[in-house]
């Protein structure tokens, strides 16, 4: 896929990783939807940060995890940018608890905003993406999906559906839309975490290092432009995941 001309709708696009995407998909002539849950000025930092690549780029605001939300959300992003080329989920909460606390309510919050929500913004998007009779879809699963951390049980077993629904959707769209998910590593630390935290984030990858921002980027624009993976998982984690 060319990604100029293309419309991408990146959730979770206020800061980080999701902020990152959005401008590159900009810079290289993508039209951008930039969502945000809670985060306004930071949306609008994405929208002035994209509009300075001379493209289109409007802000949604909507709660993943109500379904009027994002049906709304698909209504209002075809009436101001005309269709959808490309999604990339993005969005996800982290919540740090084990087994024997993990609670009804934490579980059923990193499920609903970590595996439905990806869910349904796919089936809304693959409608708008039929209509132009190609499309790419890329999920930010989590190397947790894989191995279960006993200290985000809750979470792991979210990313765990994630990658599934990633298959899934790739069974189900083909051939028409490629589907495939991204794995980052220890790339931008959650703001609470402590320095021996980082450190040891860190000591279990291969490399040795942080990634960056970058490095995930690059992943998520590699498989938007190429048209023969789809079902795939790249893990962009300095090797954590062998570990």
């Amino acid at each position: 896929m060319d990604i100029s001309g293309k419309v991408a709708l990146i959730t979770g696009s206020s800061k980080r990783i999701g902020r990152e995407t959005a401008i590159e998909l900009a810079r290289r002539g993508a039209h951008v939807a930039i969502h945000y849950r809670s985060d306004e000025a930071g949306a609008k930092e994405t929208q002035r940060l994209a509009r300075e690549n001379g493209v289109q780029a409007e802000v949604f605001r909507a709660e993943l995890t109500d379904a009027a939300a994002v049906a709304a959300l698909f209504v209002d992003l075809e009436k101001r940018l005309g269709g959808l080329d490309i999604l990339v989920n993005n969005a996800s909460v982290f919540g740090h608890a084990v087994f024997g606390e993990s609670t009804p309510e934490l579980w059923d919050a990193q499920m609903n905003s970590n595996a439905r929500a990806p869910f349904f913004l796919a089936q809304h998007a693959a409608t708008l993406m039929n209509r132009r009779g190609h499309g790419k879809i890329v999920n930010l699963v989590d190397v947790a999906g894989e191995v279960v951390w006993p200290g985000y049980f809750a979470y792991s077993v979210s990313k765990a559906a994630l990658i599934a629904i990633n298959r899934g959707l790739a069974k189900a769209l083909a051939p028409a839309i490629q589907v495939n998910g991204v794995a980052p590593g220890p790339v931008l630390f959650p703001e609470y975490y402590t320095e021996d935290q980082k450190r040891l984030a860190v000591e279990r990858t291969l490399l040795k290092r942080a990634g960056s921002a970058r490095d995930i980027v690059n992943a998520v624009v590699f498989l938007i432009e190429n048209d023969y993976i789809t079902g795939e998982v790249i893990h962009v984690d300095g090797g954590r995941h062998l570990m």
